[in-house]
């Protein structure tokens, strides 16, 4: 619990120097958000006794980026993270179409080629999970709602 606490407060003191360092201005509304749920997303997880192990996974080879890694028990998540703050157009959820998929399969398998043999001879079990994360006006915390082993191809 206390550990919980001193990890969360690190990530926003390094969140508050690095912004800075980068004037808010410079960073457009939706992305500040972005980032926001993203950081909120992750101690979610993690109080749900997730383990993760990185985030904003990149490939040089590829585009696309996995936001959140993972372990759910001995299962390895690759989980995108949506972050709205109205639900009145479409479900956040919806927002992970079929180009974005495409996008993260490439790089989920990027993820995989990667693991070194000696760990994983055999490849972990692994599955995608959709997290949203809603900042609402009327409500004073973000609302979460986790969707495990959504599907990635269509």
């Amino acid at each position: 619990m206390f550990s919980g606490w001193i990890t969360q407060a690190v990530v926003r003191l390094l969140d508050r120097i690095s912004r800075n360092k980068l004037s808010p201005e410079a960073t457009p509304a939706h992305q500040r958000t972005g980032r926001r749920g993203e950081q909120d997303a992750y101690f979610y997880l993690r109080r749900r006794g997730y383990v993760m192990v990185a985030r904003n996974f990149r490939t040089a080879r590829h585009h696309g980026e996995i936001d959140l890694i993972g372990w759910d028990k001995d299962v390895l998540c690759f989980v995108e993270v949506k972050t709205r703050t109205t639900r009145d157009v479409k479900p956040a959820a919806a927002a992970v179409d079929r180009e974005k998929r495409r996008a993260l399969r490439v790089v989920i398998r990027d993820y995989l080629r990667s693991l070194p043999e000696r760990q994983f001879p055999q490849l972990p079990q692994w599955r995608f999970d959709v997290v949203t994360v809603y900042y609402e006006r009327q409500t004073p915390r973000p609302a979460f709602e986790l969707f495990q082993n959504a599907a990635l191809s269509s």
